[in-house]
């Protein structure tokens, strides 16, 4: 085993521990939280090593980065998930090998996702983003719609060829009311995505919390957690 391999199946192990462990806590089966792994600005050779590791999901936030490292993996049993922000320019390269967008935030996005899924002939899964640091209708700091943007949106998504509603993610707000408050912000997501259940029963996905929160996250009943740093370690700076 190599030494990169074996840092990353004891950060795995760790990581893994701590999933089960908040899932003990919060009375609920490991097998109801799936583990993304976010590989922002490491290479494909890791993405290949997490994938003989067993992990089966991987996130990315930037499509420059993504596109040729999903086009190196593609012999890999992965699902790719897109979780940064998402300009329309960006919609074709992205669509090109993502399974799920986790950043749906605005009608026009879902329009050009939508032709693109249908010109590719795939269905593509998507995630309303909530923003929990947005006033009701506005827009967060870091992408998101606010909570009475969601039912609109959700419409748009369920109704447009090519996509499938898979239910909502938040990001953890650095400002507003739920700062500094990681599981109430996880919790009110919870209420959120119950209901937008009720009009859309198969939207059930949950996407909430990363390396810092994913307890809070398992506890308020999230069904998806986005881990990167305590997997791959601190991120090297961006040039």
């Amino acid at each position: 085993m190599t030494d990169r391999k074996a840092q990353l199946a004891g950060n795995l192990a760790k990581v893994e521990e701590r999933i089960a462990a908040a899932c003990v806590a919060a009375g609920r089966k490991r097998e109801e939280v799936t583990l993304i792994v976010v590989t922002k600005t490491y290479p494909a050779d890791d993405v290949r090593i997490l994938s003989e590791l067993g992990v089966r999901h991987v996130a990315e936030n930037r499509d420059q980065d993504a596109a040729p490292k999903a086009a190196a993996c593609a012999d890999l049993p992965l699902s790719w998930h897109f979780v940064g922000q998402l300009q329309t320019n960006k919609v074709r390269s992205v669509v090109g090998y993502a399974d799920v967008v986790q950043s749906v935030d605005r009608a026009r996005l879902v329009t050009a996702l939508s032709k693109e899924a249908v010109r590719r002939e795939r269905e593509l899964g998507c995630l309303i983003q909530v923003a929990l640091d947005a006033e009701e209708t506005g827009r967060g700091e870091r992408g998101g719609v606010g909570t009475g943007g969601i039912e609109e949106l959700a419409g748009l998504v369920a109704e447009a060829p090519g996509l499938r509603l898979d239910g909502l993610m938040t990001v953890a707000p650095l400002t507003g009311p739920y700062a500094g408050r990681e599981l109430a912000a996880f919790e009110r997501l919870m209420d959120l995505s119950t209901d937008l259940r009720s009009a859309h029963p198969a939207a059930n996905m949950v996407s909430a919390g990363m390396s810092a929160d994913l307890e809070q996250a398992a506890a308020a009943g999230a069904t998806h957690v986005r881990v990167g740093t305590a997997v791959l370690g601190v991120r090297p700076r961006l040039g």
